[in-house]
Formats: C-alpha cells, sequence, structure tokens
C-alpha cells in the first residue's frame, strides 16, 4: 500500500510565520502552528524586518506544525511558500544588508506597507511610462522600483553592499534549495516583469538609475510560475526545517495570491483545464483579508481596469490574466480604530472577563445598541456616522497613496458603545472599499457576482455581513478557513508531484464553504452609505487641491 502523501505550506505575513500540513490528496490539513516576526519603525512611514528573524521563525513553525500532525517528516513529498511582497537585501556570502537609516544590518528587509519611497513613485508617476499600464497606470511606493530607488539615494553604501535582491517569497526558497529561482508572480506583480513576454523592461530600470540591478542583483535570476519544482532542500535547509531531503520546494507567491489559489478551486468545479474553467473564474473574486487585503479576479484575457494592479500573465492561475485590487489598510485599520479609542481598555477588560474576543464583545455590545433601538438591522446605526478608510492611502481603485482617512459624524463621546458604533462604522467602510474595487472591476468587463473570502476578518460574523450587504454580493468562506497555507501547499505539492498542474491541485485540495447571502432588506441603506463614502473622497480631494493653491500664501 503507498504512502500517504503530505505537503507543506508556508505562510509569511505582516506579524507572523505559519506553516500548516496538508494531505496531498483533498487538501486536509492536519497541523498548523504561527511564530511572531520582530518589525522596527525607526521614522514615521518606515517598517522594517530582519530576514534571519523571519527564516529562524518558518523553521520554528513547520517542525511545530509537522510534530502537530503526527506524520513522519519523510512523508512531505512538497513545501510550498507565500509571503508579503517585502524586499529583502544580502551582501556578500549571502550576509544582511541594512536597509535602514539606523544602520543595523539585521534591519534588511523593507516591508510591503513601508511607504518611505513615495516621493520616488511620485516620480517615477510622473514620468508616464508605458509599463505602467501593468499596475493600472500608476505605482505604488509598495511596489520594488520606488523602494530601489529610495534605497540607492538614501543609503549608498548599502546599495554598493549588497548582492541580491530578493522578494521575500523568492528568498525563502533560495534558503531552502539554495538555488536563485524567482516567482513570477513577484517579479510580474511587484517588479514590473512583463511576464506575457518573458522579458524585462530594462531600459525603464535606466531610466529610473537603478539599472544595475540587473549586475547580478536580480538579472541572472531564472524567473518561472508558482509551483514549478525548484529543487530538493539543502541538506541545511532540511534540518532547519525538520524535513528530508527528499523534500521538493516550489516556486512561491505573494501569500494574497496564494489565498486566491487556495480558494478560486472552489469556483473551477469539474472543469477538465484552466481555460474552460476562466469563465467562471472571471464572475467571482477572491478576497484575502487580513492587515490589508486584496481582491484577486482572473480572465482569459487581458482586463485593463484604472487604478487596479495587473492585468498580469500566469501570476496567479496559469493560463489566466491576474487583476488585483487591495486596501492598505484593513485589519489594521480596524485594530486602530478601537485599540486608540478612549473606551478600549473597557472593553478590552470586558472582553477577559467574558472570555471572549474584543471583537465578540464589540459585536455583542452593537447587538444589543440595534435592539434597545428596535432597530430591524445593526448597520442603521451608523446611519450618522460614516468612514473614509484610506488612512494608509488608496491603493484601488484610485492609485492615491497621498490619501488619508475621514470620519464623519463623530460626537464628543467616550463611552463604550461610542466605540461599538465607531468600530461597526470602520468595519462598514472597509466593506464599501471593496465594493469601490469591484465595482471597478465590472465597469470594465468582469462580471463578478461573488466574493470569495478568507483571512482574519471572515472569523468575524459581523465582518461578514457588513461584507455581504454593503456590496450586495454572496460572500462564500473557503472550506477550509487557512486559504492562504492551502494555497502555499497547493505550489508544493505540484512541486512534490502530487498533482500534475497548479489547476489540477486547486480542484483535488480546495472547496467552497459557508456562504453569506446580501439582505435585501438594507439594500437601499448602503446605497446611500456607500455615495456618502464616495462623496468623502471627493471632498478631500477638493480640499487638497485648494491647499494645494494656498501654499504660496501666508509665509
Amino acid at each position: 500500500m503507498e504512502q500517504a502523501k503530505y505537503v507543506v505550506g508556508v505562510d509569511v505575513g505582516t506579524g507572523s510565520a505559519r506553516a500548516g500540513v496538508f494531505a496531498a490528496s483533498d487538501g486536509t490539513r492536519t497541523g498548523m502552528a504561527t511564530q511572531p516576526i520582530r518589525m522596527w519603525r525607526p521614522h514615521p512611514d518606515f517598517v522594517e524586518q530582519s530576514s534571519g528573524d523571519i527564516w529562524e521563525a518558518v523553521g520554528a513553525c513547520v517542525r511545530d506544525a509537522v510534530a502537530q500532525s503526527g506524520i513522519d517528516p519523510g512523508a512531505v513529498v512538497g513545501i510550498g511558500w507565500d509571503a508579503t511582497c517585502s524586499l529583502v537585501a544580502l551582501g556578500e556570502e549571502d550576509a544582511p544588508v541594512t536597509v535602514s537609516p539606523t544602520g543595523n544590518d539585521a534591519q534588511n528587509v523593507i516591508v510591503w506597507m513601508d511607504h518611505r519611497a513615495t516621493a520616488e513613485a511620485d516620480a517615477i508617476n510622473r514620468q508616464g511610462y508605458d509599463i505602467l499600464k501593468q499596475v493600472g497606470g500608476t505605482v505604488s511606493p509598495e511596489m520594488e522600483p520606488p523602494k530601489l530607488k529610495w534605497l540607492k539615494a538614501h543609503l549608498p553604501q548599502s546599495w554598493a553592499r549588497t548582492r541580491k535582491f530578493f522578494d521575500l517569497t523568492d528568498f525563502l526558497t533560495y534558503a531552502a534549495t539554495g538555488r536563485d529561482v524567482r516567482s513570477l508572480c513577484t517579479n510580474v506583480c511587484k517588479w514590473l516583469y512583463i511576464g506575457h513576454e518573458d522579458r524585462w523592461d530594462r531600459a525603464f530600470y535606466e531610466a529610473e538609475g537603478i539599472g544595475d540591478i540587473f549586475d547580478g542583483r536580480v538579472g541572472e535570476a531564472t524567473i518561472r510560475p508558482p509551483g514549478e519544482r525548484i529543487g530538493s532542500l539543502t541538506p541545511a535547509a532540511a534540518r532547519h526545517l525538520g524535513l528530508s531531503t527528499s523534500c521538493q520546494a516550489g516556486v512561491g507567491a505573494i501569500d494574497a495570491h496564494a489565498g486566491g489559489i487556495g480558494l478560486l478551486g472552489a469556483a473551477l468545479g469539474g472543469a477538465a483545464d484552466a481555460a474552460t474553467g476562466g469563465e467562471r473564474l472571471e464572475t467571482v473574486v477572491a478576497l484575502i483579508g487580513g492587515t490589508s487585503s486584496c481582491h484577486m479576479a482572473a480572465s482569459r484575457r487581458p482586463i485593463f481596469v484604472p487604478g487596479v494592479w495587473g492585468p498580469y500573465y500566469g501570476a496567479m492561475v496559469p493560463g489566466l490574466w491576474l487583476t488585483e485590487g487591495g486596501q492598505s489598510a484593513a485589519g489594521s485599520l480596524i485594530d486602530g480604530a478601537i485599540e486608540t479609542h478612549p473606551a478600549y481598555p473597557v472593553i478590552r477588560a470586558e472582553a477577559e472577563a467574558a472570555g471572549e474576543t474584543v471583537y465578540q464583545t464589540l459585536n455583542r455590545r452593537v447587538a444589543q445598541k440595534a435592539e434597545a433601538q428596535d432597530l430591524a438591522d445593526t448597520a442603521l446605526l451608523t446611519r450618522d456616522l460614516h468612514v473614509l478608510d484610506y488612512h494608509l492611502g488608496n491603493r484601488s481603485p484610485h492609485a492615491d497613496p497621498h490619501a488619508r482617512g475621514v470620519v464623519d459624524g463623530l460626537p464628543l463621546h467616550t463611552s463604550p458603545d461610542s466605540l461599538a458604533l465607531l468600530y461597526l462604522a470602520t468595519v462598514q467602510a472597509v466593506a464599501y472599499g471593496t465594493r469601490a474595487i469591484v465595482e471597478a472591476m465590472n465597469a470594465q468587463g468582469f462580471r463578478i457576482d461573488t466574493i470569495l473570502a478568507a483571512g482574519g476578518g471572515t472569523k468575524n460574523p459581523l465582518w461578514l455581513r457588513q461584507h455581504a450587504d454593503a456590496t450586495g454580493l454572496a460572500v462564500v468562506l473557503g472550506g477550509e478557513s487557512e486559504s492562504v497555507l492551502l494555497g502555499a501547499a497547493i505550489l508544493g505539492a505540484v512541486a512534490g508531484g502530487a498533482h500534475p498542474s497548479v489547476t489540477a491541485a486547486m480542484r483535488a485540495m480546495s472547496r467552497a464553504g459557508e456562504t453569506t447571502p446580501p439582505n435585501p432588506a438594507v439594500r437601499r441603506y448602503h446605497e446611500a452609505k456607500f455615495a456618502v463614502y464616495q462623496d468623502l473622497y471627493t471632498l478631500q480631494t477638493a480640499n487638497r487641491a485648494r491647499m494645494r493653491q494656498a501654499d504660496n500664501y501666508g509665509n
């Protein structure tokens, strides 16, 4: 009897590394572990990490997850990877090189959410390069070219010392195999690599003064699609991960894209290949929620959406184009609204006394307040309280890193109930941000009628209800709650030979879960609130223009 095959998925998010063990046959999870990752914020808009710390956390996670699963480590045939789109700098003998004004070499990762390169992004965008068409017309400070440009200008010694620049996912596969094979996903989405033509636009990099990255720091690397086998683990990596050297490592993906892979298999059904499944995929969007959120949609032809990243060929589902919307602050914004409110200590103590999460406590307060006011739906509590969720800028559909958050209708109240209302309004704002992205996609040719959702927010029933009602779309959870980990494991299953292709592994290992349908009774209410949401940005844009005109006055 053939031994059962298992695969490991590794996910490196913003604040932690995670690993999961899955049965290669059907995607059943048998073990999972998490380790925190250190983070430094030396200045406002600067966010840094350590690749060494991340690799240590990954090793601890994988060893723990395999131990939890109770399987023989030798039964793990493949390992797949995903991570945030953070920039890693390595020097001679792969030693870390600082990207920090502190000069600490341990701080060698510029985290995706770091916005130090906003001015560099603005400068690139003013040039109107043709290559920007594949990122919705505007490069983001979260992408790698602006970060590289900042690093060369502000830390020239670090630039000179660096021998390799990696997206974080590609650093992980390099650490695991010793082979410099980069992901088509990371390079197309964050480095402006032209995937459908299999080439770099070197003229763009030369024009921006960073063409010397092709002196071996990235230019000599092989770029391959997610899931393709790179090779077996090195002996050192196998010891570190608690696996065998027969385990095969696959090309990785960005974390949100792994979540799309883990979710979208539920929409493929019994289709024979990606092209057949593509028509159905054009009617669903994978919403991967977390610190930020990403909205992943696949299509059979390239669909250009202003202010939305892509289309990227083969960056997620092989043979299909990827369009990627996103919100720079989602879970982090909800947490921030809660934790900065004066009543937060009261709510936290109440939650601890009840043995529940802060979100459960707030959800209960929201429900009780709606009942006390005899309201037909809890959403109606925020009739006069509106939030614009652009506190960290807008990624999509406005592509405006200078945008900022707004709270309209904030009273001079500091009670726990006022926190509950602000929490509800902030969740609604995040949901309206998703609606704006979906509407922008549909206006250009998508036919999205369903949200497939995964991530932290999906564990919160209030988050699910507000997203379904605010968008007017059904929200379907993945059958596996850890869809990002599952997506990474799917890539590992392909690398390990358990499935012949990514799409075959998606069909075998992913499935749909519970559905939250929209409530038609509150449709008109959310239409009105969404109009207010849009007006808040329109007014902010006008106010910014007015103040720019006043810059030379009063000096």
